[in-house]
């Protein structure tokens, strides 16, 4: 009868870990609906990496057996990304089952018999979402062993591997003593690693795997391919790593360098036939949609058995965190260093050089600096600060020199008070103007293209308190004079241009050009263009080229047309005519000049 019971609980063993729905002779009296099968049970096998889906709240059980002749045995769990719950238990269940059951039960006698009498101890137990292991001997007494495993937060998984016999698995890379990421140098691009060599490095198939991020450090490398994926599509803030033995920094979200490589082992292992007679294992999950493109999983930053990594190519002035992972290409599996961050170094600025009020600025861009494959841009910077109570201001800026115009806009202007941007625009030969009003200081950036040609490049600027206005000075409709044929002479000229409704002041400035013409209303490319420069301002002129100076406005915009009659000219000579509108505030905005030659003969 002894041996006749024992055989009986092996058979109900047996039929709980292979989840075979069985049900004895003796309890035919039971009515068949109220025959309850068992659940599907999962077994542990041993050698093998075991990936176990975990969905939230539901508690996941694996089973495995030992042989009397084993005297070790090791269980180790990898949490992808979020915090797992995992205990190992040893359950000891009696021989004999219940000779009998009542009518009102609804389980089938396996299952009484399991959850009959009998006892269960907890062996171990961890929380946490780094890779964690449970050494020790066997349970004499244990029938069979119960591994559960839970997650509370969220939908994850988890890889198991069983190893049986003394020493290491070798499924997962071992770490070192010391397996924290130190930093050796920070600069303003690049940041150099260093760490220390794991042990599992002198077997075929392992390498080291590095991988940066601007947001947080990861506790896995499963976390590393899932972590960013999942915080984009919740739009959520990203987890907190760390368990008992982990504590990993940071927040954030972003997909950074990955490596497919390591979801092509696990597969192709999956793909091999299952043994006869071996434990049902659960098929390890298709990879995200976005490691499918190989686009999409760039390599590591540094992959290799060397454990110095320099990575270049960073932002200045901006927090990274640092990822090393141990991993084994063989068996797709990897061990985690304790991760690191560190700053970058800001990039140098240029100084910021004051604005006297009134003061007119020449700004120079040097042109003469060698052309390389990596553009080049040049800036500086200017600070304001207007006077009285108001603090209003006008800055008006003008591009000049350089051939511009070929090119179109080659410099850019930012203006921002309290990193608040209150104008951004291109300079051209046109005169701009950008209005301050509401701060007591004012930051002025020029900015030249770094695709523009080497030659060299000169801004007019200039910076005056606004006392007592609203807003920037109107400018003429049009900037063009024109002059009357019929009103020319031998010895004058009349001369007309489009004014303001403000009450403003206009100078008339002419210069004569060679005699040397090539025809009437002609003169020499090389004096014209130097007659005509846009950025000519009356304070470059000499006095005996001011003609005249009037007052003039009109409050209807349409009619505000002023004429002016230039004489004392000589006979047949061109001259170069320009007018300028001078202001309180800011340059002197200068027409488009205009030449016209006299008449030879009255």
């Amino acid at each position: 009868m002894e041996l006749r019971g024992v055989a009986w609980g092996f058979s109900v063993a047996l039929a709980l870990v292979c989840g075979v729905r069985w049900t004895p002779a003796h309890s035919s009296a039971l009515a068949p609906e109220n025959e309850v099968p068992l659940r599907p049970t999962v077994g542990l096998e041993e050698g093998r990496v075991t990936t176990v889906a975990l969905p939230k709240g539901r508690t996941r059980r694996l089973y495995f057996t030992l042989k009397k002749k084993a005297v070790m045995m090791a269980v180790t769990v990898s949490p992808c990304d979020a915090p797992v719950e995992w205990s190992l238990t040893s359950r000891t269940i009696k021989d004999r089952p219940l000779k009998s059951l009542p009518w009102s039960s609804k389980k089938s006698v396996p299952e009484v018999w399991w959850r009959g009498p009998g006892s269960e101890d907890k062996i171990y137990s961890y929380t946490g979402n780094a890779m964690d292991n449970y050494t020790g001997p066997p349970h004499a007494a244990a029938s069979i062993y119960v591994l559960r495993l839970r997650s509370k937060e969220e939908d994850t998984r988890a890889e198991v591997y069983l190893h049986v016999g003394p020493g290491t698995s070798g499924a997962f890379p071992q770490l070192p003593a010391d397996p924290r990421v130190h930093i050796l140098g920070v600069g303003m691009t690049s940041v150099t690693l260093s760490w220390e060599p794991s042990p599992s490095l002198a077997r075929k198939g392992y390498d080291y795997c590095v991988l940066v991020n601007p947001h947080h450090n990861y506790p896995s490398m499963c976390a590393a391919r899932e972590g960013p994926r999942k915080d984009r599509e919740a739009d959520k803030p990203p987890r907190r790593g760390g368990g008992a033995r982990e504590d990993a920094q940071g927040k954030g979200t972003g997909m950074w360098p990955l490596t497919k490589d390591l979801w092509r082992a696990p597969q192709q292992q999956q793909q091999q036939p299952q043994r006869k007679g071996s434990y049902r294992r659960e098929a390890r999950p298709e990879p995200p949609p976005a490691l499918r493109n190989a686009d999409a999983a760039p390599p590591c930053v540094c992959r290799g058995a060397e454990n110095v990594c320099t990575v270049s190519e960073l932002l200045p002035e901006v927090q990274y965190y640092f990822d090393v992972f141990a991993v084994d290409a063989a068996n797709g599996t990897s061990a985690a260093y304790t991760g690191t961050f560190a700053r970058t170094h800001e990039e140098a600025r240029p100084a910021v050089a004051p604005l006297r009020e009134g003061e007119l600025r020449w700004v120079t861009f040097r042109g003469d600096a060698p052309r390389t494959t990596t553009a080049h841009t040049e800036e500086q910077l200017f600070s304001f600060r207007p006077r009285g109570w108001q603090q209003n201001g006008l800055l008006t800026l003008q591009s000049c020199g350089g051939g511009g115009s070929s090119e179109g806009p080659r410099v850019k202007v930012t203006v921002s008070t309290k990193g608040r941007v209150l104008s951004s625009q291109a300079l051209g030969e046109e005169l701009v103007q950008v209005w301050l009003h509401g701060s007591s200081s004012y930051l002025v950036h020029l900015e030249r293209d770094a695709a523009a040609s080497g030659e060299g490049l000169r801004v007019k600027m200039q910076t005056s308190s606004a006392y007592h206005r609203m807003g920037a000075p109107s400018l003429p409709s049009t900037l063009q004079i024109k002059s009357f044929k019929r009103l020319r002479g031998c010895s004058s000229v009349t001369l007309a241009w489009m004014g303001t409704e403000e009450r403003s002041l206009y100078c008339v400035y002419r210069r004569m050009l060679p005699p040397e013409g090539p025809g009437d209303g002609m003169a020499p490319a090389a004096a014209a263009a130097t007659a005509t420069a846009p950025c000519l301002g009356p304070e470059s002129r000499p006095d005996t080229e001011q003609v005249l100076c009037k007052y003039f406005q009109e409050l209807n915009p349409r009619r505000a047309v002023t004429t002016a009659v230039i004489g004392g000219l000589e006979p047949g000579r061109a001259y170069v005519f320009d007018v300028y509108l001078m202001r309180r505030w800011g340059i002197a905005v200068k027409y488009v000049s205009k030449t016209i030659r006299t008449r030879r003969e009255c």
